[in-house]
């Protein structure tokens, strides 16, 4: 189930402004841009706990999404501004994060979850487990966020 109370875990968010080229015919946002917004966002959260691309290719893993869940509350319009916020919710094993779109009054407008599930970056296969690195940096910034444990 997506949550959108993000008050009890690690988040980042992006300022979006919808860009004519994201419009489908109906003139509203395509429904497929919206995984661009959630990925901006998702690269800036796991940047906060030092786990980007290349520190994910470096520890030898690849996080392909497996699944994704998307409510689309209200349309997104042309030149709209919106705050795209992810939030994680598991990381030991696979990688759970929510999010929620916003408009500037803090409507929501979207929320969403993907999953990401560990490959190994070399043979391609799955693997049971995160890597220890990415538990240490998200252990270290929960400490630092006064999150405690989870």
């Amino acid at each position: 189930m997506i949550k959108t109370d993000f008050s009890n875990c690690l988040t980042a968010a992006v300022d979006v402004q919808i860009p004519f080229f994201d419009l489908d015919p109906a003139g509203v946002a395509w429904h497929g841009r919206y995984f661009q917004y959630f990925e901006l966002a998702r690269c800036a959260l796991f940047e906060g706990f030092d786990y980007s691309y290349e520190e994910m290719e470096a520890s030898g893993y690849l996080w392909p999404v497996a699944d994704t869940e998307v409510r689309y509350v209200r349309p997104l319009l042309l030149n709209q501004a919106v705050r795209v916020t992810a939030c994680l919710r598991e990381w030991e094993l696979r990688l759970v994060v929510d999010y929620k779109i916003e408009d500037a009054a803090g409507v929501l407008t979207t929320k969403a979850r993907t999953i990401q599930v560990p490959v190994d970056a070399e043979t391609h296969e799955l693997v049971l487990g995160s890597p220890q690195l990415l538990i240490d940096n998200v252990a270290r910034r929960l400490e630092e966020a006064g999150l405690g444990d989870k």
